[in-house]
């Protein structure tokens, strides 16, 4: 079992900044994000402007190219902000889940030595200023930018986005900090930038023990998101389609390669515009969103669908504008796509499948799949990217539409596990092979079925018995609403 991509489609060698500029240049006046519930609304060359005054005020408060800055919280445009922002100035930008208490937080900030971290101060019932004062106790005590922490020795700046706290700057301050030198500045580092640098660093959980900080550069985000646009359908010619024609709703959370590959960097190369809906997910909120903001795609996970599907009130939307979206994250019900399909306008959806040191995707359908493709596969393969399907036990590769372990290589294999070549090498071979751990099948027109992790996999009389499968059958019973099979 093995499949190669094509290479018909040429990689790119650009940085964040440089796809950011260019689109800029092509629609200043589009919307690129839209955050519906704080009512923000930025179109490209506002959120350029921006986005190079974040960069210099970055520079202007000691961060240098190669710092680790670690943004931490919900769906915010502040979030969006930083992560150009760091690009700009070769920061590496540090995807922190909202959902960290101390421990986790001390963990990944020790890890990776960030300099700087950007939080609101609460959100929900998550304190972030309490959380980081847990690991921090200095922080109230210090001069904003003058953090000196015995536990965290690397950190020295912290940002709130919205109200200023002991030992934090302002966002808006940061904002007003820069000034022409420091814009000379940022250009200087610009022209020092390389596509293979490291630019993002996100955190695996894994299902196994203590998250690993995955980092990916430049050439790993920019070609994903790039293959994902042209996938979708997002290609713009220029003079053609208003500015309505590729809006995008998220209601993912941005610490997610789906929503910060999938919908941010796709926006910054392809032109199309982010919606976000609301900081975390609410059904209700995205149903809205798509209604009021007109979106053509809305990208979640099935868990999101599902929700979606089932508010009481769904049949008032307006949802006649949608035409597609990814959906991603776990295996998809056949009734849930069918649903998705009819009742919510997506006859274009796709489904795809990748892992967050896949940079993330590494399977995709086409929009004009049969349903059958769309409801048993994870995709097609995609460009440039080369996957192979080996027996765990043997490491022999085992024939077509035969269960193992699928293995992928291409320009989208992480740099590694950062500070953790030990962890590294146990999933990527001498040869760059990335082992996934997921058990798959490849078929002879290069689809992909995922049947469930290796671990997960439950041996019972020398059978093979694979949960997914299970649950998918038990799925089709229309009393059943979820599904969970353990062994």
């Amino acid at each position: 079992s093995y499949v190669q991509g094509t290479l018909d489609i040429p990689l790119l060698t650009k940085t964040m900044g440089q796809c950011l500029d260019e689109t800029v240049e092509r629609f200043p006046d589009r919307d690129a994000l839209v955050f519906c519930r704080d009512g923000i609304r930025k179109t490209f060359a506002q959120f350029k402007e921006e986005v190079d005054q974040a960069a210099a005020g970055l520079l202007a408060l000691g961060l240098k190219k190669g710092d680790r800055l670690g943004m931490w919280g919900p769906n915010k445009y502040e979030w969006v902000l930083m992560q150009f922002a760091t690009a700009q100035a070769g920061i590496i930008l540090v995807s922190v889940n909202p959902a960290y208490q101390a421990l986790e937080l001390e963990f990944v900030i020790r890890k990776v030595g960030c300099k700087a971290l950007v939080f609101p101060t609460q959100f929900k019932r998550q304190k972030y200023y309490d959380i980081l004062k847990q690991s921090c106790p200095e922080l109230e005590k210090s001069s904003p930018g003058g953090i000196k922490s015995k536990r965290l020795p690397n950190l020295s700046v912290v940002i709130t986005v919205d109200s200023k706290l002991p030992g934090t700057f302002h966002m808006d301050e940061v904002m007003q900090a820069g000034d022409s030198s420091h814009m000379k500045q940022l250009r200087a580092v610009q022209r020092t930038l390389s596509c293979d640098e490291p630019i993002n660093i996100q955190f695996t959980s894994g299902t196994t023990g203590s998250p690993k900080g995955a980092t990916l550069s430049h050439r790993n985000i920019v070609n994903n998101a790039n293959l994902i646009g042209l996938r979708l359908g997002i290609t713009e010619q220029v003079g053609l389609g208003g500015n309505t024609d590729y809006r995008v709703g998220l209601p993912a959370p941005l610490y997610h390669c789906l929503a910060s590959v999938g919908g941010c960097m796709v926006m910054a190369l392809h032109g199309s515009s982010c919606i976000f809906s609301s900081p975390s997910f609410e059904g209700k909120a995205a149903l809205e969103a798509v209604s009021q903001e007109k979106c053509s795609f809305l990208h979640g996970t099935p868990t999101m669908f599902i929700d979606m599907l089932s508010q009481p009130d769904f049949d008032s939307y307006d949802l006649s504008t949608l035409r597609g979206g990814i959906i991603a994250g776990s295996p998809v019900p056949p009734e849930i796509m069918k649903m998705i399909i009819t009742k919510m306008h997506m006859p274009e959806i796709v489904v795809a499948y990748g892992t967050t040191e896949n940079s993330p995707v590494t399977f995709m359908g086409f929009p004009n799949d049969s349903i059958a493709r769309k409801t048993e596969t994870v995709g097609y393969i995609f460009p440039h990217t080369e996957a192979k399907i080996e027996d765990p036990a043997t490491g022999k590769s085992v024939p077509l539409n035969t269960p193992g372990e699928l293995q992928i290589r291409g320009y989208c294999v992480m740099l590694g596990y950062w500070d953790d070549p030990t962890k590294t090498s146990e999933v990527v071979t001498a040869e760059r092979w990335y082992k996934t751990g997921d058990l798959a099948s490849l078929d002879e027109h290069g689809y992909c079925k995922i049947i469930g992790r290796c671990k997960d996999m439950i041996i019972r009389g020398g059978e093979n018995i694979y949960p997914a499968e299970l649950e998918q059958f038990l799925h089709t019973h229309p009393k059943v609403e979820e599904v969970q099979v353990s062994g």
